[in-house]
């Protein structure tokens, strides 16, 4: 017999998915034509480009869960060119009359949401990296559309008010520590750490790892996500590190699968939190990543 409580927080993830995405919908629904070619910080990527690219991923996750053996053909195309794959299908769909993309993006969104739903939830279903079960796919299709959301929020100077739909995101990011140090051929420390942060309201506080961890991490949910997905330099957020494992990790700290990501370089797109120098004699990651990373 499920879980009740594991049942519950799948529902609520695949509502949240939803709401992520309707959000995200707002900002672009009313945009003239012409200012879908707006840049964005992701170098080379428009408002197109953003779009398009969460289009071609949610139609990749609703191929993964209805058609195992056409998503299989997919990822065979795919490593092909597994350094340009994730551009060239949003070059392709930015290259589509600004209003036929939004409608494909609304259509393949509403249906990835019902089929997310009604899927079985202990079934795992093929990804780019490992299989995830629907709850785990639908977590990380809201990581990315908040995350590429971001970028659209900030090619079009609109700071968006956090929700509690981030512990999602900050989940992913958590357990995405030790993938970190793999993807950049480190050892991972030993012994979990302790991430304190505290949620959008205000009033609680998302705790992850033993509370007696000495590795330590506090600070905003907001601006933990923002590191994570990187859309926000270290210098720019106000987070604390405790230990110098915990400092290290994040300066690397990603939540996306795929190559460690270029990062924003320091004051882009963000003020720095308070009495924080801009430059804190650090430098910005290099090279684009895929996914959330981009």
């Amino acid at each position: 017999m499920p879980d009740p409580s594991a049942v519950d927080a799948a529902v609520a993830v695949f509502t949240d998915l939803s709401d992520e995405g309707r959000e995200l919908d707002s900002l672009v629904a009313g945009l003239p034509a012409g200012d879908w070619a707006r840049p964005t910080p992701a170098p080379g990527w428009t408002i197109a480009h953003q779009i398009a690219h969460l289009h071609w991923t949610d139609r990749a996750s609703l191929l993964s869960l209805t058609d195992a053996t056409g998503f299989g053909v997919m990822v065979e195309e795919a490593l092909k060119a597994p350094d340009s794959f994730v551009d060239d299908g949003a070059r392709e769909g930015a290259g589509l009359p600004p209003a036929e993309l939004l409608i494909r993006w609304r259509d393949t969104r509403d249906a990835l949401a019902r089929t997310l739903a009604e899927a079985s939830p202990d079934t795992r279903f093929p990804w780019y990296g490992p299989p995830m079960k629907a709850a785990s796919m639908a977590s990380a299709r809201l990581m990315e559309t908040w995350a590429h959301g971001q970028d659209v929020a900030d090619a079009l100077g609109v700071r968006r008010a956090p929700t509690a739909r981030l512990r999602h995101v900050a989940r992913i990011g958590v357990r995405a520590r030790d993938y970190a140090y793999a993807v950049r051929g480190l050892p991972a420390p030993e012994g979990e750490f302790r991430v304190e942060l505290t949620a959008p309201d205000g009033a609680q506080v998302w705790a992850y790892g033993p509370s007696r961890a000495p590795q330590r991490i506090t600070g905003p949910a907001l601006d933990f996500c923002l590191l994570v997905t990187q859309r926000a330099h270290r210098a720019d957020l106000d987070l604390t590190a405790t230990g110098p494992d915990a400092d290290r990790w994040l300066d690397i700290a990603q939540a996306f699968a795929g190559p460690a990501g270029a990062g924003r370089e320091p004051g882009a797109g963000r003020e720095p939190a308070a009495g924080q120098d801009p430059a804190a004699g650090r430098e910005p990651e290099a090279g684009p990543g895929q996914g959330a990373g981009r």
